[in-house]
């Protein structure tokens, strides 16, 4: 198997026996590929390439024509979407396992939103062609697709919720929550936790929508309180009970 890392670099071919193991291991933990058999498994792993991205590289562009799957292997993308107007709104944080670029896949149409590498990341990616060939031939592969996708759709419901029945600030902390029982890494359990989003203040702004300006004086009076503290991309829950407590305080308020 051949596998090109990056903007086209190829890894030195004898590091390939050793790649490919790792590849198919890990497709194994993912929830789209887990239940395939060792065979079925390695004949997927065949049909994708590993490419790297640095930190603030486009995987693609919203509009884009690509239909190529991707599974995020190591790294964080951020995923948003760019108004007419030229304002971004950060539609979700994705982790490694994963997928990306789906919708298109499935639907044809041009990428629907931007994706951007935050960290250095690994990803695999598929040509559309092979994709929709395992899709056809693999029992039970197009049904754990579609699990992935409506994960997703619930997510957007989430989002659309907590935008209808929480104040901006709510909304800041239930996605720190979110992020948190996924991404974060414990400090003191039940108390203290460590979020590196790598995400900037204005980038936080496009996920709760709100300004840059009110995110620095939130996180200000949050650092004051000791519930949270943030320190170039990397946000500290203090105080989880708090923190917790002060998001359920702000349901059903807006603005």
């Amino acid at each position: 198997m051949t596998i090109n890392v990056g903007k086209g670099n190829l890894m030195p071919d004898a590091t390939l026996t050793a790649v490919a193991p790792t590849v198919i291991a890990f497709l194994q933990e993912t929830a789209l590929f887990r239940e395939l058999n060792q065979t079925l498994l390695t004949q997927v792993t065949q049909d994708f390439r590993q490419r790297a991205y640095r930190s603030g590289d486009v995987i693609f562009h919203q509009g884009d024509e690509g239909r190529n799957l991707f599974v995020i292997m190591r790294g964080t993308v951020r995923v948003y979407h760019l108004s007419p107007g030229g304002e971004e709104t950060t539609i979700t944080i994705l982790a490694p396992r994963q997928l990306l670029g789906e919708f298109s896949l499935l639907d044809g149409q041009p990428r629907s939103a931007t994706a951007e590498a935050i960290s250095t990341c690994t990803l695999l990616e598929m040509s559309a062609e092979r994709c929709l060939y395992h899709l056809t031939h693999i029992p039970g592969l197009a049904l754990a697709l579609a699990r992935q996708v409506v994960q997703k759709v619930r997510w957007t419901s989430m989002y659309a919720e907590s935008l209808a029945r929480m104040d901006a600030a709510g909304r800041f902390l239930h996605f720190l929550l979110l992020y948190n029982e996924e991404l974060g890494q414990v400090v003191t359990p039940g108390k203290r936790s460590v979020l590196n989003l790598g995400l900037t203040q204005d980038e936080l702004a496009s996920l709760v929508g709100a300004r840059r300006q009110w995110v620095n004086k939130i996180l200000g009076e949050w650092s004051v309180r000791d519930l949270v503290a943030f320190d170039n991309g990397v946000l500290t829950i203090l105080d989880l009970p708090r923190v917790q407590a002060e998001r359920d305080s702000r349901m059903n308020l807006t603005g």
